[in-house]
Formats: structure tokens, sequence, C-alpha cells
């Protein structure tokens, strides 16, 4: 009897990770019956969706949100439980629910990996306790998440970073200037003002200040503004031009990132750019962060490597004139610059030797059959 596995996703990228494990776990046992919470990709490899991401993706701690995803969750246990039956649960991402549900999917007894976990070992430490004894295994996307978790006594397996397979190869620059009616001879500056409303309305004025001191200084740069997917599109308006579903063609053919703290710095780091990175939020989420936080870096290139490549300005150290001065200092100074690309490249190495989804794909077939 082919085994069955449910997939749960919270957001845009943990549905493209979730459905590169498919298209992979797919190839190497193809009767394997896979169900799930997700989107379009995970759709695309013929995953049969209980849910969809339209109410998964609402964030904030309102009390509809709340209950919207206590009442998903709910429905998502009792369909597993009476219905479903599957033989592993692969949750991905999406902490703050997934560990939640963990709870009582594993009451029920079921066989619960998770891929992509929580980043604890960056803060709230305390969810080690939930892992531990919710999670049958962590797959892990760094390599010292590894060690985090076998010192706690957690089964956990390294499998690589999903962003090294899953980013173009871009070598269109000129077709993408034209497009955008960019002038070629004029160095590039993008800047990522985040992917959440409430990231926007604090580093939004920050970043917009900061590109014009960084155009009175440098004339012969051109300033262009990230509109993130996940954002509506008139989620905000700033005084220069601004590209939607283009992050990677940006990453790749700038001269130099402006980026709020996140992700997009690791998928800055693959295409080895010059980066600043900056964070700035509600003082009381800073205050609580500060009493929960494991570790003192915020971008993961200095993370990973475990060394200051790249300049982080963060809270009350997220001013415009800082930001401007250290990303015009990174177009003039050489040396900078060539310090930065080496920690992406440091960055790159360590987390490029594993096939990401196929090594997860591996793993979930050897537990539902054993080979």
């Amino acid at each position: 009897m082919a085994k069955k596995v449910f997939i749960i996703t919270g957001e845009y990228s943990g549905d493209i990770h979730a459905s590169g494990v498919v298209r992979e776990l797919r190839k190497i046992y193809p009767d394997v019956i896979i169900e799930g919470v997700g989107e379009s990709s995970l759709e695309k490899e013929g995953v049969k969706l209980f849910l969809n991401h339209e109410k998964m993706g609402e964030v904030g701690l309102t009390f509809k949100n709340i209950v919207n995803h206590l009442f998903m969750g709910l429905n998502i246990v009792k369909y597993l439980k009476n219905e479903f039956k599957p033989d592993l649960v692969l949750l991905v991402d999406y902490g703050a629910f997934n560990l939640q549900i963990s709870k009582a999917l594993k009451k029920e007894g079921f066989k619960i990996f998770y891929f992509i976990p929580p980043q604890i070992w960056a803060s709230r430490k305390y969810r080690l306790k939930t892992i531990k004894k919710n999670i049958d295994k962590v797959l892990t996307i760094f390599p010292f998440e590894k060690e985090f978790y076998d010192k706690a006594g957690i089964k956990s397996e390294f499998v690589g970073h999903p962003i090294v397979s899953e980013l173009p190869d871009l070598n269109n620059k000129i077709e993408f200037f034209k497009k955008h009616n960019l002038d070629l001879n004029k160095k590039l500056v993008s800047v990522f003002p985040g992917s959440r409303i409430f990231e926007i309305k604090y580093m939004l004025n920050i970043f917009c200040k900061a590109a014009k001191i960084i155009e009175k200084k440098r004339p012969d740069v051109q300033i262009i503004f990230s509109h993130a997917k996940s954002l509506k599109d008139n989620a905000f308006k700033v005084d220069y031009q601004t590209i939607k579903n283009e992050n990677h063609e940006m990453l790749a053919y700038s001269d130099a990132l402006i980026l709020t703290s996140g992700t997009v710095a690791l998928e800055a780091a693959m295409y080895e750019k010059p980066m600043l990175i900056a964070y700035k939020g509600p003082l009381l989420f800073y205050l609580v962060y500060l009493l929960v936080r494991n570790i003192k870096k915020a971008c993961l290139v200095n993370i990973i490597t475990k060394q200051d490549y790249v300049d982080e300005f963060l809270m009350y150290d997220a001013k415009p004139e800082k930001i401007a001065e250290c990303l015009i200092e990174m177009l003039n100074n050489k040396q900078k610059r060539d310090y930065i690309i080496e920690g992406c490249k440091k960055t790159k190495k360590l987390l490029s030797d594993s096939h990401c989804v196929e090594n997860v794909a591996k793993i979930i077939k050897k537990e539902l059959i054993g080979e």
C-alpha cells in the first residue's frame, strides 16, 4: 500500500520549498500520496490542497487572526485523524502555527518531521521543549543548527539550504535595464524595504531619506525599490521606481544593496553582492527580543560565517545618514566591497555542499519505506 504524506506550509516561500521536496520525492517514490496546506507551487506538483494560504498568510496578533488559525488547526488535525491518516506529517517553516499544531498532531500519534525549523538558535530558545517533545526529526538548513539540536538531544540532519538551488542564474542585465528605463552608465542601488506591512511602516521613510542623501552625494547612482510579492500593489508609494516580482533580477544586477534584515540577505549573498542591512520595529517588540535572543548578530551572512562582514544598522542605529554613508563607502571603496563579497562567498560555500530538497526527499522516503 502506498504511503501518505501531509505537508503544512503557511507562506509563499514555504510553498516553494515544499514543492521542490514533492518534485524530488515523486522521482524516487512515484506511488507516494501527498496532500497538504499550501498554494500554487504545491498544486502544480499535483498536491491536493486541504487548505490554501489565503487565511494562513494573515499575520498579526489580532483576535480575528488568532481565532482563524485556531479553527484551521483544529480542522487540519480532525481531517488527518479521521480521513487522510498520513504516515508522516512534514511541517515547513511557519513556526508559530506549526509548533502549536505539532502538539495536537503528536497527541494523535503522528510521525512529524520539521523542514526549515524556527530559528530558535537566534531567539526564543524555550521552544526547544516543544520541538523535543513533538518533533521526530528536524531537517536543518544551516550547518550550525545541527550542532544546536544535537546538544539538546533532538534528532536532526543538515540538508542544505533550499535557496542555493532555487535562485535562477541571471545574465540579462541589458534587457532588465532596458525594460525599466535604467541607465547602463550609472551605478544601480536596489532597496528592499521589507515584505510585511509593519516593516514598511518602520523602514520605508528611513530608506527614502537615505536614498536622497546618496543621490545628492553620488549623482552617478540610480535607485530602485523592491515591492514584495506579499504586499498589495498600493501598499506604499515612494519617489522612486518600484519593481514587483523581479527581486532576483534586482539582486543580481545591482552594484550595491540596502536591505531590511531577513532571508533576502542570504539571497544577496548567493549573488555575491555588496550589501548592508537595517531593521527597526516597535520599541516594545525590541525590548522583548532583547530578553529572548540567543545571538547578537542579525544578518545571516554574519551569523553563518561567524564574522562581521556585513554592516548592521539596528533600531536606533538605523539612521538615514549612517545608511547612506555606508552605502557610498561600498561604492567608493573597493577593499570594503571585496571584504563583503568574501563573506558572501564563504556563506555560499558553507551552504552549497548539499542539494537540499533532494536530501529531504531521500530522508522522507527512507522513513516511509526503509530504503
